[in-house]
């Protein structure tokens, strides 16, 4: 008979497989328990957060469809992160309570982790950056910011990148990392303010008077009246200038109408002006036109009479 199909072979692996079921088994059991727990409470510490990011948003109903949106979002790229980082512990046990030695394992991940780290920093800094600008809610698709100082309309918002188009249609396209500053013009609300330049002479409190009519009337038209969300605010004098005393004022729009409200007032602000003769100052160019200039004579025989006269030889 062979002396693999002796019993005392058969008890030899018999006697090993006991032996491991009874030494790693319970530690690989435990391993899977741990990380079944762990994503359990993972799944519920993310449902919590969630819920209390859209408790958040209850005071801004008309916002809440799209940040149910943005918040689900970034509970998915947490919770698959989260799911990453438990399944290559449960991995690193497991292989541990089999007897091979993660040691080299892991310090080969080291260092391949930190060759990767240094080659793909700014990778890493724009997608944390993305991150906490999506999770902020700083700036929305469809929005008009303007980025590092360049304005236009937001067209994606990602975790690497952020796209923004302007009004000659030119798409730019900033790394989140690299953005220093951002302005968002349609955050909740817009306003467009009034510089309205007027002449000396005019009484500025009557202008004031004028132009909140000038808002009200169009506050009660209803083609502007949804996008108009305060009266017309008139701050008063702000500057008195080379020919005019300027007149501030703020009206207070839906984001994006305020470019749309503000011409229409100003065509409306305009006509009104001219029917209470209020004087808009423009430059002016006063040309003088002065007399013609003569030619000066010179008397050449009177000259010289003179020269003879004094007994000088003629010329």
């Amino acid at each position: 008979m062979k002396e693999w199909v002796t019993p005392d072979f058969w008890q030899e692996i018999f006697g090993s497989v006991v032996n491991w079921l009874l030494s790693a088994l319970p530690s690989l059991l435990l391993t899977l328990v741990i990380a079944f727990v762990a994503l359990k409470l993972a799944k519920l510490l993310l449902r919590k957060v969630r819920a209390f990011m859209l408790k958040r948003l209850e005071s801004k109903p008309h916002e809440t469809g799209e940040q149910e949106k943005r918040v689900g979002t970034l509970m998915n790229l947490l919770a698959s992160f989260i799911r990453i980082v438990i399944l290559i512990m449960v991995v690193m046990l497991i292989l541990r309570n089999l007897g091979i030695d993660i040691g080299p394992l892991l310090a080969g991940a080291g260092i391949a982790g930190l060759a990767i780290g240094f080659g793909a920093q700014e990778l890493v800094r724009d997608f944390v950056s993305g991150f906490f600008i999506l999770l902020e809610n700083r700036v929305r698709e469809g929005d008009v910011a303007i980025v590092n100082g360049t304005g236009g309309l937001v067209e994606e918002v990602g975790l690497r990148t952020l796209v923004l188009r302007d009004a000659s249609g030119t798409v730019h396209i900033f790394q989140n990392g690299k953005i220093d500053t951002l302005s968002n013009m349609t955050k909740e609300w817009s306003a467009m303010v009034f510089d309205i330049g007027v002449a000396y002479k005019e009484d500025t409190d009557r202008v004031g008077e004028i132009m909140k009519t000038v808002a009200e009337e169009m506050s009660a038209d209803s083609k502007y009246s949804s996008d108009i969300l305060e009266p017309l605010e008139v701050m008063g004098v702000e500057n008195f200038g080379d020919s005019a005393v300027v007149v501030r004022a703020r009206l207070k729009t839906k984001p994006r109408q305020q470019w749309m409200i503000g011409r229409e007032y100003r065509r409306r602000l305009k006509k009104a002006f001219d029917y209470h003769r209020i004087e808009i100052p423009f430059p002016h160019v006063s040309l003088y036109w002065g007399s013609e200039t003569k030619a000066l004579r010179v008397d050449l025989d009177s000259h010289a009479n003179k020269r003879e006269a004094h007994g000088a030889p003629p010329e």
